[in-house]
């Protein structure tokens, strides 16, 4: 990889740093004889990866070269190894954490700039992208159109699914289905995981679209919930009449439950991998990250659901009451906090030594207080089952055997599934916190 690397970039690699992200990136420089640097960004799978698959960097980089020849800013390819399974793509100018920026003026520019940047990608030609080899499926209805992600998800993680039970995984699928658009105004390209975080700005213009996995072909409305639920993860000043400006540049009719659907339909879409990944993590993951993304995601998509439902939820108490702390636990924490990350210089080594020392405290605070949350579980699912659970495992298998006969009261599903999404919430605050105090901004009427 690195002979491949110096030849696309006509030089000698003279910077290549891990870059910290969710999925594996390197940040690469490479110098050319006559003293000019190409500034890279290396993505790379380690693995084979289906060419449908959600995650798969070839069909990633296809869509990226296809945008290319539009009015999309999107980062330029440098070059493409199949069998290496790498893409070296620009390093664009400008930066990405919008939610950081101190001065709204320039927060509310760059995402008025980001609306018409996607309101322009749905309304483009879909045939003239020649997209059909990397994205063959074109949905025919408006139900295939909203569903379709959520179908290849299930079908991807089938294995998984198998042998898991999580009744909200499965609620949630029932509730997509049973509410799933009507309407469909227009098939587009959408990006599928687009928002804040998910775009290059330099001052308050968008430089690129980036993150481009998730893409596919689809009903527009869904990029308006994957919007909304960017911005939950990243808050970036709100979203009060964004969605107007949308509709006013695209064309495309904006609606409130569209959002609110789409909010439900991208976290249950996106709470199937990450399930997986968190109960079958390998060491090289940033297990801390995924538990948020995990546990977070679960209160959102309850409270979205609640939301969309119009169900009210209170929330419930926590455990008062707290276990003798671990010493050898402490002691850990103390020696990576103390000891080991203040020495280090490396941006990906001190990341993850933050995440070693959540994981010991996690691990602890489960020690201490899982018991009590199991019990509390075990509780308020005795009305839903008509008897208490001898243990929250077995009552969660039947809530989920429930579920999936269709005989339930929503309300009360959604009700017990949002107060145990909060508990979770509150049992994994070492995780949680990478993300504090997320709540879902206000949507147009």
């Amino acid at each position: 990889m690195f002979e491949w690397i110096a030849q696309t970039g006509g030089g000698e690699i003279t910077r290549l740093e891990r870059h910290v992200a969710r999925r594996e990136a390197w940040v690469v420089d490479v110098t050319r004889p006559d003293g000019s640097v190409l500034e890279g960004f290396l993505r790379l799978d380690r693995h084979e990866v289906p060419a449908n698959s959600s995650t798969s960097l070839v069909r990633e980089t296809k869509v990226i070269q296809a945008l290319a020849d539009t009015d999309i800013p999107v980062p330029a390819v440098y070059g493409r190894n199949d069998e290496l399974r790498c893409t070296l793509f620009e390093r664009v100018r400008g930066r990405s954490d919008i939610d950081a920026l101190d001065d709204p003026v320039q927060q509310r520019a760059v995402m008025e700039d980001f609306i018409r940047v996607i309101a322009r990608m749905h309304t483009l030609d879909l045939d003239e992208l020649g997209l059909a080899d990397a994205m063959p499926y074109l949905p025919t209805t408006p139900a295939e159109a909203a569903l379709n992600d959520v179908d290849l998800a299930l079908e991807q993680w089938q294995g998984f699914l198998e042998h898991y039970t999580e009744p909200l995984i499965t609620y949630g699928v029932s509730w997509l289905r049973r509410n799933a658009p009507t309407e469909l105004h227009r098939l587009s390209l959408v990006q599928g995981d687009t928002g804040p975080v998910n775009f290059m700005f330099d001052g308050d213009r968008v430089s690129a679209i980036i993150d481009l996995e998730w893409a596919h072909y689809g009903d527009p409305l869904e990029d308006i919930g994957n919007i909304c639920v960017r911005e939950f993860w990243n808050p970036s000043g709100g979203l009060d009449g964004l969605f107007h400006l949308y509709e006013q540049e695209s064309g495309i009719p904006y609606t409130r439950f569209a959002a609110q659907y789409y909010r439900v339909q991208q976290n249950v879409r996106g709470m199937i991998p990450i399930h997986a990944v968190t109960e079958n993590a390998h060491p090289r993951e940033s297990l801390a990250w995924y538990l948020c993304y995990r546990y977070l995601g679960d209160r959102a998509t309850c409270q979205a659901l609640a939301e969309a439902a119009g169900v009210a939820v209170e929330v419930p108490e926590m455990p008062a009451a707290e276990g003798a702390k671990d010493i050898v636990a402490a002691a850990a924490v103390y020696s990576i906090e103390r000891d080991v990350a203040p020495k280090l210089t490396d941006a990906f080594a001190a990341s993850r030594a933050t995440d070693a020392t959540r994981l010991i405290r996690l691990m602890d605070r489960r020690r201490r207080y899982g018991a009590i949350i199991d019990a509390v579980e075990c509780d308020e699912m005795a009305p839903l089952l008509g008897a208490r659970p001898a243990t929250k495992a077995e009552g969660l298998q039947a809530l989920d055997d429930l579920i999936r006969t269709g005989t339930f009261d929503d309300d009360a599903v959604i009700t017990y599934l949002t107060r145990r999404a909060l508990r979770d919430e509150w049992l994994h605050e070492p995780a949680v916190s990478l993300y504090p105090e997320r709540t879902w901004s206000e949507l147009d009427a």
